[in-house]
C-alpha cells in the first residue's frame, strides 16, 4: 500500500518534529515541516501531499485558516487542523474551509493517526462520488446530444417524404409517369435512410447497455469479402474501382488456408461502413482496396483509399458519436458509422487502427481473432 504523504504546518518547530517522528513510525511520509502559511502554499505546490496537518496560529501574514482556504481552492487537498484554539469564533471560521478533522492540543499520536485515516477515507469517498456525478453528467450530456442529432438526421428524410407526397397529391394528374416515379423513389430512399438510421441507433443502444450479442461461426471470409466488393462495385456512383486482395503468408491467394470464426452479422457492420466511407471520401474514379490477410489465429482487414484523408486533430476522436471531420464539406453522413465499427470490433475483442493524411488518403486496419 502506498504511504500517505503528509505536510506538517506547525508554528512550534519542536512540536512539528515530534509529530513528524510519530507519523513516520506509523508509516506515513512527511513531505516537509513549515511554520507559516506562505511556506505551506509553496510546499504544497512543490510536492502535492495527500493531506495537510495545519496549525491555526502561524508565523507570517496569513494564518492557518486562510492558508487552508487557499489550499482547498487551488488543490482540493484535505486539511486537518491541529490547534490549541477551540473558541467559537475560531471554529466557525475554520468550518468555512470544510476541514476533514479538528484536533485540539495536546493530543496523542494515535489520535492524529485515526483522524488522518478518517480524513483520507472521507476524501477518497468524496472523490468517487464526484467522479460518479461527473460521469453521470457526461452521460446525460451525451444523451442530449444523441437525441438532438438523431432528431436532426431524421428530420431530413421526413421533410423529403412530406414534400414528395404533397407534390404527388397536388400535381398527380399533371405529372408524367417518369415524374411520378422520381417522387416515389424519393419517398422510398428517404424511408430507407430513416430505417438505416434507426437500426444504427438501436444497435448503439444495445452495445451501450451490454446487450449486443456475439455469435461467431465458421465463415468463408474470402467469399464474404468478394461478394461484398462486388456489391459495392455495382452500386458505386462515382465510377470508383473497388478491389479485393487476399494475402496468406504475404502472398496473394484465392483462398484463406485457415478456418475462420467470426460473427457475420457484426462483420457486416464493420466492413460495409469502412468501405462506404472510403468510397464516399474518394475522388471520382478513385480506387478503394479491401485487403484481407489470413493467419492461423487472426484475420486482418485493410481498407485503403486515396481520398481526402483526415485532419490530425480529428483522428483522436473519430470513433466518437456524431463526430465528423472538418474537411468533409457537404458530403452527407450521420457520424454514427465509425462508432458502430469500433463497437463491433470491440465485441470481437479485436483492434482497429487508422493511418491518414489529408489529400493523401486513409487506411483502416482491423484485426480480429479468428480461432
Amino acid at each position: 500500500m502506498t504511504q500517505a504523504k503528509i505536510l506538517i504546518v506547525e508554528d512550534e518547530l519542536i512540536a512539528a518534529a515530534n509529530i513528524a517522528i510519530n507519523l513516520t513510525k506509523l508509516g506515513y511520509e512527511v513531505t516537509a515541516k513549515v511554520n507559516s502559511g506562505e511556506k505551506a502554499l509553496i510546499k504544497v505546490a512543490e510536492n502535492l501531499p495527500d493531506l495537510v496537518l495545519m496549525d491555526i496560529q502561524l508565523r507570517g501574514k496569513i494564518d492557518g485558516i486562510e492558508a487552508a482556504a487557499q489550499i482547498r481552492a487551488l488543490y482540493q487537498i484535505p486539511v486537518v487542523y491541529i490547534t490549541a484554539y477551540a473558541d467559537g469564533p475560531t471554529i466557525e471560521r475554520a468550518k468555512l474551509t470544510e476541514p476533514y478533522g479538528y484536533l485540539i492540543k495536546p493530543f496523542k499520536a494515535m489520535d492524529v493517526s485515526s483522524t488522518i485515516e478518517m480524513a483520507l477515507y472521507k476524501y477518497e469517498s468524496e472523490k468517487k462520488v464526484k467522479a460518479a456525478l461527473s460521469k453521470e453528467q457526461e452521460i446525460n450530456q451525451l444523451k442530449t446530444q444523441f437525441l438532438a442529432s438523431a432528431a436532426h438526421d431524421l428530420r431530413n428524410p421526413l421533410t423529403a417524404i412530406l414534400s414528395s407526397s404533397e407534390i404527388l397529391r397536388a400535381y398527380n394528374e399533371k405529372l408524367s409517369p417518369e415524374g411520378k416515379i422520381k417522387y416515389f423513389d424519393n419517398i422510398k430512399n428517404s424511408v430507407g435512410n430513416m430505417s438505416e438510421l434507426l437500426e444504427d441507433l438501436l444497435l448503439i443502444n444495445k452495445a451501450e447497455s451490454g446487450k449486443l450479442s456475439f455469435d461467431p461461426a465458421s465463415i468463408n471470409v474470402v467469399n464474404f469479402c468478394q461478394q461484398l466488393v462486388a456489391d459495392f462495385q455495382l452500386t458505386a456512383v462515382n465510377n470508383n474501382e473497388v478491389k479485393f486482395v487476399c494475402l496468406v503468408g504475404g502472398e496473394p491467394q484465392h483462398i484463406c488456408l485457415y478456418e475462420t470464426y467470426l460473427d457475420e452479422k457484426l462483420l457486416r457492420q464493420i466492413l460495409p461502413n469502412l468501405l462506404s466511407n472510403a468510397i464516399k471520401y474518394s475522388p471520382e474514379g478513385g480506387q478503394v482496396i479491401l485487403e484481407l490477410t489470413c493467419e492461423p489465429q487472426e484475420v486482418t482487414f485493410r481498407i485503403i483509399d486515396r481520398g481526402i484523408g483526415m485532419p490530425p486533430e480529428y483522428q483522436e476522436k473519430l470513433f466518437g458519436l456524431f463526430e465528423r471531420a472538418a474537411n468533409v464539406g457537404d458530403i452527407q453522413g450521420t457520424g454514427l458509422g465509425l462508432h458502430i465499427v469500433k463497437l463491433a470490433v470491440e465485441v470481437h475483442q479485436g483492434t482497429i487502427e487508422v493511418q491518414s493524411e489529408e489529400n493523401i488518403g486513409t487506411t483502416f486496419t482491423v484485426t480480429l481473432p479468428s480461432g
